[in-house]
């Protein structure tokens, strides 16, 4: 397949590169450094040389020329993203501005060009606070925070340009993505982190200070249950669902996750478990906005639509992450 990918200098996007890359696909890539690094662009073009071409772009510009050098895409992977909860909360102009725009120029573009087939990442924040757990496509949407409206917003865009340009699509609905390549070379950058996991696994190698940022909620030991996804896990969803719509697949909604819970204290625990660490937690003095108390997925759509299913658990993301946090102790550099 040929595929582009947005948001490819990114964590999940970098990843899902390598992978697809791996699997003997052709990537043109595109990111505009906003929240990306520039070191795995340079892996993965010398890993690939002229297999995985790439573009410095801002998909709230004009991309007609992107398009029209690379005349042959057969899917759009949609992975960028402004999307960080509590940012959002307090800034959330950027998010409005950023989130939705991107979406809606991408998929214009692509209309215009004739390319009929997009992957698009959304979340588990578009669901709002849990009516019923697991939740299900079907669960009301009703974000709590910025960052969930303003994915929901992209997602209606994609779904009207479904119904009224004859887009086809899979929209995955995202939880809580963990883990770093199995050989530890591409993994989540940001300092600082705000990935439970990732934060966990820094404090047991003694690279940072452990920092609990949830306000209490109600469950079992106060703190927020979340259905933590290996980040190979969910990119090969995406491969499944790139030869999905190549084959015809029609649109769909779908929920990628593990379908079972931990609680941010389970989490922490079993990253000293793992690593034989012991570290100090400590309350940080402000706690993020906009947290709902359990959010876990319901994924049987994602087994019988696309024939995926989770393979890795808990203990093989922080695996990979110990490696990639050994080699790279502060992320990507530049």
């Amino acid at each position: 397949m040929n595929i582009l990918i947005t948001g490819c200098a990114g964590y999940i996007g970098s990843i899902a590169a390598d992978l697809f890359l791996s699997k003997g696909h052709q990537v043109v890539g595109v990111d505009n450094f906003l929240t990306g690094y520039k070191k795995p662009i340079e892996v993965l073009k010398k890993k690939y040389g002229d297999k995985f071409t790439f573009y410095n772009a801002d998909l709230k510009e004009d991309l007609s020329p992107i398009f029209e050098k690379e005349s042959v895409i057969d899917v759009v992977v949609h992975y960028a993203a402004s999307c960080v909860v509590d940012e959002s909360m307090t800034n959330p102009h950027k998010y409005f501005q950023n989130n939705p725009d991107s979406e809606l120029n991408l998929v214009e573009t692509m209309t215009k060009y004739g390319i009929k087939k997009i992957v698009v990442s959304s979340t588990c924040a578009v669901y709002g606070e849990a009516k019923y757990v697991p939740i299900d496509e079907s669960h009301p949407t009703n974000p709590n925070n910025v960052y969930g409206e303003s994915k929901l917003m992209g997602e209606n865009i994609v779904r009207w340009y479904g119904r009224l340009k004859g887009l086809n699509y899979i929209i995955f609905r995202y939880f809580n993505v963990s883990g770093a390549s199995e050989d530890g070379v591409f993994g989540y950058s940001k300092n600082p982190s705000t990935h439970l996991t990732e934060n966990a696994v820094r404090s047991a190698l003694g690279i940072a200070p452990f920092f609990l940022t949830y306000q209490k909620v109600d469950t079992a030991d106060g703190s927020p249950i979340r259905d933590y996804v290996n980040v190979l896990d969910l990119n090969e969803a995406h491969i499944k669902a790139a030869e999905y719509l190549i084959g015809g697949g029609k649109s769909e909604i779908i929920n990628l996750g593990t379908g079972d819970g931990s609680s941010v204290l389970e989490i922490v625990g079993k990253v000293k478990e793992l690593t034989g660490k012991e570290f100090d937690v400590k309350q940080a003095d402000k706690s993020r906005e906009g947290e709902s108390a359990k959010l876990v997925a319901l994924i049987d759509k994602a087994k019988t639509v696309l024939g995926w299913q989770p393979k890795r658990t808990v203990a093989d993301s922080v695996k990979t992450l110990l490696v990639w946090y050994k080699n790279n102790p502060n992320g990507w550099e530049e």
